[in-house]
């Protein structure tokens, strides 16, 4: 099931590194990310696009079958979500993830809507719906379920900074499911 959209998304903290479930609470509740994904050549690929969470820890990204993103997942299901803040102080999370492609229609066509909502802060009506479902059938839309495995987050510690007292140091990677620190 896609969650919905939220008001207020999760404000990273400016003075601590983010715990494993604030990093996790960070990337459910925006909606930007860089889509990262290995390309056969040079460098790898990097997309902005709006992603969709859901109850069953995935990130959902709606692509068209023909897309580099899609073809790339085929290869190679390894992909990096660089998951952005919209608001000053810039944070971000990027998350790992092993990624497949769905060509569930129904399922596209409650992406694009789930989507189109996030972006509007709307939900997209019933009406709607007919105009989405000629959408995702002329542009042969997919969904690239993006199952999380690890996340990195960066620190706000500095070198020599006392920690006494301070919030648990959590380092740059961790798994996507790890416990909060002690």
């Amino acid at each position: 099931m896609l969650l919905p959209n939220v008001a207020e998304p999760f404000v990273a903290p400016a003075d601590r590194d983010m715990l494993p479930s604030e990093r996790r609470a960070f990337v459910l509740t925006h909606r930007t990310s860089v889509f990262g994904y290995r390309r056969r050549h040079d460098g790898p690929a990097m997309s902005v696009v709006h992603y969709v969470p859901t109850d069953g820890d995935e990130l959902l990204v709606s692509t068209t079958a023909g897309r580099a993103k899609a073809s790339a997942v085929t290869r190679n299901p390894r992909v990096s979500l660089c998951v952005l803040d919209e608001r000053w102080p810039f944070a971000y999370v990027q998350v790992y993830a092993e990624a497949t492609v769905d060509h569930d229609r129904a399922l596209a066509v409650d992406l694009l809507a789930a989507v189109a909502g996030r972006i509007s802060g709307q939900p997209v009506s019933d009406d709607a719906r007919p105009f989405l479902e000629a959408m995702a059938a002329q542009e042969d839309r997919v969904v690239l379920r993006c199952r999380p495995y690890a996340t990195f987050a960066p620190s706000h510690r500095h070198p020599g900074e006392e920690t006494a007292g301070a919030a648990p140091e959590v380092p740059g990677n961790v798994a996507w499911d790890a416990p909060d620190p002690g």
